[in-house]
């Protein structure tokens, strides 16, 4: 992450382990107060080759495989929305060894199905429009073929990828560093609103070949022409709908003004509105479509809904507490007041949680993201701040503590849960108010919200593994896929 660690306030004190077990943290209802310096986000440090120096790095005939420092290996069960592939490897794509290098080390064995679809197009430079489901590696599917088309001998920006929210720009900028960690000096720069301008304007003096950065910062920064886009060869707009919403659109159509006429654009969301289909009428040219929605939600994810009303509510979350085997959870409000005033309650009832939103200064925001993601807490409450494009792999239950006015958005929270073809659990709170949206909801998703039943089945959303045989056990020892 770009946020160096510190000190963590009273207000988002973490909480600490003991024998395996979280203990409750302290969490206050005033602003978050720090005697610690602002942290800076604008550069992403990059890391170092993880091959032994005595190795005198990787030569033509070596086993480079065995030199990998592979991730233990995910046995968990996936469904089919990550395994029905057509069977291509990352190798079939003829891409750099020392991509593939970052590639592996990250912990991924085989390209999921948009990644099958979309890294060829996207090697020939064409431009893409593509819609896959949340947490299916649509990350991956643009990052490897665009840090494969980085030219180091050339010292200017070459390509950009434009993000909704910071959270998101700071998570796609990390995963960007460690794949490239091998490729020899790739320098990728996170810039985003909220963070010290003139530390990106310093940054961008030296060289930047992939800038992530939401729209409002790199507009700025190419208009007082300190970020030269006009060489750019690939832009990418990753969870392009929100990006094309009224929010966005007129800084997206400003910034493609500035690049050249001649340059790749790729499009990835879940959800693809008509302002989508217009923008790419408009700018790129005979796109590839690539459609891997026949349904719009994760298999891998159930969800209930539970009748109450809103007195009972903080009950009702208390209840799924004691009863739920939570590995972390998000919930849902649908105002910044209600989150934190949730947060307080949580932690009046012993349980562990950080709470974000908009009007949190950058700093803390960066803080509790980082910090929920490593796992120093068990709950998250926020806003739909928290429902583009974040990937933390342990969440296995999303409540929605206030549901969603519409079904774009619910399909974004729920998403949260049950990445990369895992299991998760979606709990909804419904009032009086809420029926008629859940019943909108089920039909415009085409989905089932069932009635909570009274003790659900750990299997729906507490990872399996598979069980290797001695044999396969022993293969994966010798192939280096098992630490």
């Amino acid at each position: 992450m770009a946020t160096a660690r510190t000190e963590i306030p009273a207000s988002v004190m973490p909480v600490t382990k003991q024998n395996g077990q979280a203990k409750p943290m302290s969490l206050q209802t005033g602003s978050f107060s720090s005697s610690t310096p602002s942290g800076k986000t604008p550069v992403m440090p990059q890391k170092g080759s993880s091959i032994p120096q005595s190795s005198g790095g990787i030569r033509f005939g070596d086993d480079w495989k065995k030199c990998l420092q592979l991730p233990p290996k995910d046995t968990r069960v996936r469904t089919t929305d990550v395994t029905a592939t057509k069977g291509n490897e990352f190798e079939d794509y003829c891409l750099k060894r020392e991509l593939l290098m970052g590639i592996f080390e990250m912990g991924w064995e085989k390209p999921s199905p948009i990644q099958e679809e979309s890294i060829p197009i996207a090697l020939s430079g064409r431009d893409i429009l593509a819609r896959a489901k949340n947490g299916t590696g649509k990350s991956g599917a643009y990052l490897i073929p665009l840090l494969e088309r980085i030219d180091l001998k050339k010292d200017y920006i070459q390509a950009i990828v434009l993000v909704p929210t910071r959270e998101l720009a700071l998570q796609v900028s990390q995963i960007s560093i460690n794949m490239s960690k091998h490729l020899g000096g790739i320098k990728v720069m996170a810039t985003t609103g909220g963070t010290n301008l003139r530390d990106d304007i310093m940054r961008l003096d030296e060289i930047v070949h992939v800038i992530i950065a939401t729209p409002g910062r790199i507009l700025d920064l190419i208009k007082k022409g300190v970020a030269k886009v006009d060489k750019v060869q690939m832009a990418v707009m990753d969870e392009a709908d929100k990006l094309l919403s009224q929010d966005f659109v007129v800084l997206i159509e400003d910034i493609i003004s500035f690049l050249p006429k001649k340059r790749q654009i790729l499009l990835y969301s879940a959800t693809f509105p008509i302002s989508v289909q217009k923008f790419m009428t408009k700018h790129l040219q005979k796109p590839y479509e690539i459609n891997l929605m026949d349904e719009l939600t994760l298999k891998g994810i159930t969800q209930y809904y539970a009748y109450v009303t809103e007195r009972q509510k903080v009950h009702c979350l208390n209840t799924l507490f004691s009863r739920l085997q939570i590995n972390q959870s998000i919930i849902f409000c649908n105002s910044t007041q209600r989150v934190e005033l949730l947060a307080k309650k949580i932690t009046q009832l012993g349980y562990s949680c950080f709470y974000i939103h908009a009007k949190m200064m950058q700093e803390y925001r960066n803080r509790v993201f980082h910090d929920f993601r490593n796992g120093l807490c068990r709950n998250l409450v926020c806003t739909d701040l928290f429902t583009r494009g974040i990937d933390i792999q342990a969440v296995n239950v999303v409540i929605n503590f206030d549901f969603p006015k519409n079904a774009e958005t619910y399909l974004h929270r729920i998403g949260r849960s049950g990445r990369y073809g895992h299991l998760g659990l979606a709990i909804n709170l419904i009032t009086s108010e809420d029926r008629f949206n859940l019943k909108g909801i089920e039909d415009q998703l085409m989905t089932d919200i069932k009635p909570i039943p009274s003790s659900i089945d750990k299997s729906l959303y507490v990872a399996e593994f598979h069980s290797m045989n001695p044999d396969e056990e022993e293969a994966a020892h010798k192939t280096g896929e098992l630490n």
